[in-house]
């Protein structure tokens, strides 16, 4: 199980996310939910994963400025071979430009990584060997759900003093998680 996301760098909020396989079909789902949420021309910024390119090209056309950030990684030494879990070293990155003009300066993952990381370490669901991990995708899904939107809406971004959501201008206040609950319990279960 794969989470897709997109996020907005300048406001912080999780425009769109799509959860499944880390595979062609669910990156072109992603891509598309992601387009019919942006109203102007994005400069969109990925890993080396190759059906990004395809993805973004049938979403977007030629209205994008894209680049993937490629990364080299080193092999495992014997010092860190017990780290079964841990990633190897990054060597080198090179940023490419994908399709139309992408500004050099902006060409980053690291916001989305650190909102992966912020993902990772507020929902147990993501942690492997542990008691709260996901084992079934409606589950997870709707885990994701939830944190997507408490992000959005109830928890307060360090550098803007705001949500990413009133940073938008989407609302005018933090929401309480009662609030939040009771909004998306407002709305009818989708069936299994």
């Amino acid at each position: 199980c794969y989470t897709f996301l997109g996020l907005d760098a300048n406001r912080k909020a999780i425009i769109s996310y799509v959860v499944g396989k880390r595979d062609g079909a669910h990156a072109i789902a992603f891509c598309r939910d992601l387009r019919a949420r942006i109203l102007n021309r994005p400069q969109i910024t990925s890993d080396g994963f190759a059906p990004y390119v395809d993805a973004v090209r049938r979403a977007f056309g030629d209205a994008v400025d894209y680049a993937q950030i490629l990364k080299t990684y080193g092999t495992a030494t014997d010092a860190n071979r017990d780290r079964r879990y841990g990633p190897h070293r990054c060597t080198s990155s090179v940023k490419v430009p994908i399709a139309g003009a992408p500004a050099r300066e902006n060409i980053s993952t690291s916001y989305v990584e650190r909102l992966n990381l912020t993902l990772r370490m507020s929902a147990k669901r993501f942690a492997r060997l542990s008691l709260g991990f996901s084992k079934k995708l409606r589950n997870h899904a709707a885990a994701v759900a939830l944190n997507a939107a408490h992000y959005n809406f109830c928890r307060v971004h360090e550098s803007l003093r705001v949500t990413p959501m009133m940073a938008l201008g989407v609302t005018n206040h933090v929401w309480s998680v009662a609030e939040l609950l009771d909004v998306a319990l407002s709305y009818p279960p989708v069936p299994a």
